[in-house]
């Protein structure tokens, strides 16, 4: 029992760190751009009177709203991660989710969209699960709604044990919760 407990400590840990990092990124990112925005507003404002249009000066300005937008998030996100502040890490958790399965449901097993299919279908077997909450996220899919899935109710990659078909005719009990 102590080795589950000192293995979930680890993982804990790990995943601080990365979300850190996630939002430190993002965080400089958002000052990049923010910063092109703020220099291509002063260092070339000059030619603001030769253009007919103000594109020029409203895109500068987009970008530096938008880099301004990033860095407050990156800069929150970091924060709620060094000072563990469950409120702002449950709502970052809850968004995560929300898009997970809004791309889940929108995305798997459409045209063009492999990449997300085959990364929907590793992260299901690598983390034995299925779907963002449970099994039941599956109901709303575009893909099990559609005659291409074969009648499944979840895809074959939510199964412990992949056979053919098995998301369709499978027990309960080979469905990942």
């Amino acid at each position: 029992m102590a080795y589950k407990d000192d293995e979930e400590d680890w993982l804990t840990v790990c995943l601080k760190y990365l979300l850190f990092l996630f939002n430190f990124l993002f965080w400089v990112g958002g000052a990049a751009v923010l910063g092109v925005g703020v220099w291509t507003l002063v260092e070339k404002s000059d030619y603001l009177s030769l253009l007919a249009s103000s594109t020029f000066a409203v895109s500068a300005y987009i970008l530096i709203l938008a880099g301004g937008l990033v860095v407050v998030t990156g800069f929150l996100g970091c924060c709620a991660v060094i000072r563990e502040q469950r409120s702002c890490l449950s709502t970052l958790s809850d968004e995560l989710k929300e898009h997970l399965n809004q791309t889940m449901t929108e995305n798997y097993a459409q045209p063009g969209k492999e990449t997300i299919t085959s990364a929907v279908d590793r992260l299901q077997q690598d983390f034995k699960c299925c779907g963002s909450n449970n099994s039941q996220d599956w109901t709303l899919s575009v893909y099990i709604r559609s005659e291409r899935s074969g009648g499944r109710v979840v895809p074959d990659s939510c199964c412990k044990t992949i056979t053919a078909d098995c998301g369709r005719r499978d027990h309960p009990s080979n469905i990942y919760k």
